[in-house]
């Protein structure tokens, strides 16, 4: 009879690598069909760009989205407007969110689930099951579910927003929302100063002070949250 301690240590060796053949396989099933991209709307010709780190789970980005809304609906063909991903530690599912958001762009919806998260925010953010949410919000997108859940789990979707993380620190970044405008962090005392600035960038002599009323009623913004 064979050494019982033998029989135990060939099966454990099995179960191991069987653990990791699984594993393989698991990460290159959710990396099947995947490609990172720049996420970018307005004009990508365009010498004025607006760059935002942003948080899914961040208030103030929230509160910011519906104002980008307006300015790229305004001038849309004039600048590019690029996000990227700064899920900040104190946001337990931001970079949860972020992995949806992404798996959602390789269906070409990056920013409508992008919306969908800032608009849904009080929501899912609240919830003990989040992905409960984001699999609806993908539901409601017309999004392929299955391929939705395998990509959320990407290697290669996780490393891209790590990759924005890591810029957005050796930046020198600590919260979100932060903006860059034609490469310069831009410091921002109102929403009014915001579209300003832009206005600014794109029409050297417009006036700024004519901007003010794109934004009536917007509540004041606490940045670094």
């Amino acid at each position: 009879m064979k050494n019982p301690w033998v029989v135990i240590g060939i099966i454990t060796v099995l179960l191991f690598g069987g653990a990791i053949l699984f594993s393989n396989v698991s990460s290159q099933q959710s990396n099947e069909g995947v490609t990172a991209a720049s996420h970018i709307k307005g004009n990508p010709e365009a010498t004025v760009k607006l760059v935002e780190y942003s948080d899914f789970q961040c208030p103030a980005c929230a509160a910011f989205q519906p104002v980008i809304a307006q300015i790229l609906e305004k001038y849309g063909n004039d600048m590019n407007f690029e996000y990227k991903h700064f899920p900040l530690p104190i946001h337990s599912f931001a970079l949860q969110a972020a992995a949806a958001a992404e798996a959602a762009g390789q269906q070409g919806k990056f920013f409508e689930y992008h919306d969908a998260l800032f608009e849904n925010q009080d929501e899912w953010a609240k919830s003990a099951t989040p992905a409960v949410f984001f699999m609806k919000y993908a539901k409601d997108l017309g999004l392929n579910e299955e391929q939705f859940k395998t990509q959320t789990n990407s290697s290669i979707l996780r490393e891209n927003i790590q990759a924005n993380l890591k810029e957005g620190r050796e930046l020198g970044l600590t919260g979100t929302p932060s903006f860059y405008l034609n490469g310069e962090k831009m410091e921002i005392k109102s929403y009014e100063d915001f579209v300003a600035q832009i206005a600014l960038a794109i029409d050297p002599n417009a006036f700024a002070s004519s901007t003010s009323s794109t934004t009536p009623g917007t509540p004041e913004v606490k940045f670094g949250l």
